[in-house]
């Protein structure tokens, strides 16, 4: 809830996106082996490294880069629980720059998001996570720190199949 009403503490600063998202998603998979030591994932990442550097706030976009890639790790775990054999969680993060702008793809194989609340999941406090395992802030707070960066972030699905988050961020201010 702090993190919802602060404004501006963070300073734009010149910053590598490609290096940031693959420290967080490697962040973000380590720590669910330390919580499941036979937990598999296949991981794939794409950069497009003509990106180069560009100025937002680093630790805003690790806020925000922990959360989409937790959640994605989150779903494909929890597909894995009740799938059939032959089921490869996989997750998937890219970068390009197309542009003025970068897109950054988060993808999975988790479950997906039910149609009837894909439109709450920006919202505060909306978690489809059991008690105490999620407040329901994580992607609220992405999408603020996404606005205040000039960007926007947006979310495919497919029930049963896949999540797709997209942010889309100018290179320039």
């Amino acid at each position: 809830m702090l993190l919802h009403s602060r404004t501006g503490a963070g300073e734009k600063i010149l910053t590598d996106i490609n290096a940031i998202a693959d420290e967080c998603l490697k962040l973000s998979h380590r720590n669910m082996r330390a919580k499941d030591q036979s937990f598999e994932v296949q991981i794939r990442t794409d950069f497009d490294q003509s990106i180069g550097k560009f100025e937002f706030v680093p630790q805003d976009m690790v806020g925000v880069f922990v959360n989409l890639f937790n959640n994605a790790l989150y779903a494909v775990a929890e597909r894995k629980k009740n799938a059939a054999d032959g089921y490869m969680p996989f997750v998937s993060v890219s970068t390009v720059r197309s542009g003025d702008m970068v897109f950054i793809k988060v993808q999975d194989n988790g479950s997906g998001i039910p149609e009837k609340i894909v439109d709450k999941v920006f919202q505060p406090f909306f978690t489809t996570k059991p008690t105490g395992q999620g407040t329901g802030l994580g992607l609220s707070l992405s999408y603020d720190i996404i606005k205040a960066h000039g960007g926007e972030i947006k979310v495919k699905t497919q029930v049963g199949e896949k999540s797709e988050f997209t942010i889309q961020l100018p290179l320039k201010s």
